[in-house]
């Protein structure tokens, strides 16, 4: 199979998965989520594994990581995060720099709690192109409310003193943002948000998708979740933040670089998951060596093992990405019975 290549910005890269959809992938991955660890340091009311254990707590071991590396020399995209928080795990900058050694582009996503000096000069010394900081409020009592811990200012304090780093040593990467779930409790605060953002020198601020779950858990339910964008209050909202933004020189986008407006409307059509592309471009590998179809899907249904698609400790991953579990999850979300995961893909989230 050869390789798709990266766009100029690889951050775009989906656009260059073929059209054809089918069970077979014609192409091999582009992009390779990896989660470094499974373990975290904060008790977020959006994350299922606040409540329940996924998988036990560990982190990807070097063995693994290189594995599985190793089988795409050539991949355009890897991204360092899964359910924990990747700075807790010593060998990161290790892990950057063996990827970046070959040309691959490398984020990740940090609640930025452990972002101290030395810590921030071994990623900019590691080559890491995006580091995004989920920092979810613009002021404390908000941020104790999703996150579960009083923690905003030293966050705060944190991406402030990285930045001074960053200028300091002149050094343009990583390129640094701030993301915020969209929730109606803190979509009130984008304003100040992005205000906060131009304080500190961050130049792009994401509106961060809510997955959650058919009966719901934590914040993470139906009646905090953000599925408008046009009229209403939400869309208002969404507009003056966007006026804002262009003012202070702030890039306002949500996740997966939609316009955060349109982002905000539910899925259309009798099967908003059709347009999928993730089983076609990406793997996700957890830290144990589970291969699932992206990302979202531990947020959208319970425990692993229903769509598990293949083990990276046991098998190439040329045997998992076309192998029969992956094809029958390629199938199902090309029909009109896709896996429980995909069903309520563009109801049960919003942006």
């Amino acid at each position: 199979m050869a390789i798709s290549q990266p766009s100029a910005d690889p951050r775009r890269y989906f656009t260059h998965i073929a059209a054809e959809r089918g069970r077979l992938a014609e192409t091999e991955p582009v992009c390779l989520y990896l989660e470094t660890t499974n373990r975290c340091n904060l008790l977020c009311t959006t994350c299922p594994r606040t409540y329940e254990t996924l998988e036990p707590p560990g982190d990807m071991s070097w063995d693994l990581f290189t594995r599985i590396v190793d089988q795409l020399p050539q991949i355009a995209r890897v991204v360092l995060h899964g359910v924990g928080e990747p700075m807790m795990v010593r060998a990161l900058p290790r892990m950057i720099r063996y990827l970046k050694d070959r040309g691959t582009y490398v984020l990740f996503n940090t609640n930025g709690t452990l972002l101290s000096e030395r810590k921030g000069r071994e990623l900019i010394d590691s080559g890491l192109d995006e580091l995004r900081v989920s920092l979810d409020a613009a002021e404390p009592d908000a941020f104790r409310l999703v996150r579960g811990r009083d923690l905003f200012l030293r966050i705060v304090r944190n991406v402030r003193a990285f930045r001074a780093l960053q200028r300091a040593l002149a050094a343009e990467k990583p390129l640094v943002s701030l993301w915020l779930t969209g929730l109606k409790e803190t979509i009130g605060q984008l304003d100040d948000f992005i205000r906060l953002a131009h304080a500190i020198d961050v130049r792009e601020v994401y509106l961060q998708r809510l997955v959650y779950l058919p009966e719901g858990q934590g914040m993470a339910r139906a009646e905090q979740a953000l599925f408008a964008g046009n009229d209403d209050g939400e869309g208002r909202a969404i507009r003056a933040a966007e006026a804002l933004a262009h003012r202070l020189g702030v890039a306002f986008n949500a996740s997966g670089a939609a316009d955060p407006a349109t982002s905000l409307k539910p899925g259309q059509g009798p099967q908003p998951w059709s347009l999928c592309r993730r089983p076609w471009s990406l793997m996700y590998i957890t830290a144990h060596g589970r291969a699932l179809p992206c990302c979202i899907a531990p947020f959208s249904a319970r425990g692993y093992d229903s769509f598990t698609l293949g083990d990276a400790t046991q098998q190439t991953l040329r045997d998992i990405w076309n192998g029969a579990a992956y094809q029958v999850f390629r199938a199902a979300l090309l029909s009109d019975r896709p896996h429980a995961a995909c069903a309520g893909c563009g109801l049960r989230w919003s942006l």
